[in-house]
């Protein structure tokens, strides 16, 4: 049986630590492409993770170019390229610089894999999606955006911290923009089948939905130099795995909402089904007057970033 290709466009910190995983993982070939001015950098990725397989046990296969034509006939693409958070700045701040890489990276993906399923990682992540899918003309099932598979893992190790419980055991649910309005639906979660207010105090529920939301900024002020990578390519990897083996799994993603939620024509984090038909359903569920409040924020929160890039809103 002939293996997957996955091209990884952004050999940074995250399109390296994802590569990694992905060999681990032994989920498909590996194609990881920046910029001509780092392909030495990009080759010595390459080189140090081939090194690995022998301890991962895995054959699988990586190449680094600075040339788009090796992206062909990817099944999957992964866009991590792009300006990362710098202390003091929110997603929005990366607005109109990562827009200008999206549309290029677009233009070429459009042409070198147009069969391909896409997940976006680039910030501000709803606004990236939305814009290449616009550009690209894409099929709404095959253009995914990094959001809840991330904010879940932070929401869910957060509990596990206020707990002193495995995270392994918790479970939830993180709607909306991939931001600070994002909405972690609390009534929902649970740690081993128990709701949450049976073993947490509203004051911890809360504090773990603020840290949730602020997540992000904490990791870059702490980095100082750079935003978050390892829990960003776990989630990612999430992804990949779920396309590419058509496990079928509910991850609250950025997709296009057609109505679902009462929202239309924008890309919003939602409970997603993804397998090897890409965005396979959106799941919905009713929400509270209180979630839905805070829903109709952060799709305005969006609306107003994809209106700032000139996108179809």
């Amino acid at each position: 049986m002939q293996r997957k290709k996955i091209a990884l466009i952004g050999a940074g910190h995250i399109g390296s630590m994802l590569a990694m995983m992905i060999t681990q993982a032994q989920l498909g070939d590996i194609v990881l492409l920046d910029l001509p001015e780092k392909l030495n950098s990009s080759q010595g990725k390459v080189l140090d993770i081939l090194a690995l397989r022998a301890h991962a046990k895995s054959d699988i296969e990586l190449t680094a170019s600075a040339d788009f034509a090796a992206i062909s006939g990817a099944n999957v693409v992964v866009i991590t390229a792009g300006m990362p958070r710098r202390p003091h700045m929110t997603r929005e701040d990366l607005l109109s610089i990562n827009l200008a890489i999206i549309t290029a990276v677009s233009l070429e993906v459009k042409k070198f894999a147009p069969d391909a399923y896409v997940i976006i990682s680039t910030n501000p992540v709803d606004t990236m999606s939305q814009a290449f899918y616009e550009l690209t003309g894409f099929p709404k099932n095959r253009v995914i955006g990094l959001s809840g598979a991330l904010d879940s893992s932070r929401f869910r190790n957060f509990v596990a911290l206020e707990t002193n419980l495995s995270p392994e055991d918790v479970a939830c649910l993180v709607m909306g923009g991939h931001g600070p309005t994002m909405i972690p639906i609390t009534r929902t979660a649970t740690v081993g089948g128990i709701p949450l207010a049976a073993i947490m105090t509203a004051e911890q529920i809360n504090k773990v939905v603020e840290r949730t939301r602020e997540a992000g900024t904490e990791i870059v002020n702490l980095l100082g130099d750079g935003s978050a990578y390892f829990s960003s390519a776990g989630a990612i990897l999430e992804m990949v795995e779920a396309l590419i083996l058509d496990k079928r799994r509910v991850i609250c993603s950025s997709v296009l909402c057609q109505g679902e939620y009462g929202v239309e024509g924008l890309f919003i984090g939602v409970p997603a089904v993804l397998g090897a038909n890409g965005l396979e359903r959106i799941i919905e569920i009713e929400l509270t007057p209180e979630e839905q409040e805070m829903l109709d924020n952060t799709v305005h929160a969006v609306s107003k970033s994809v209106i700032t890039a000139g996108l179809m809103r």
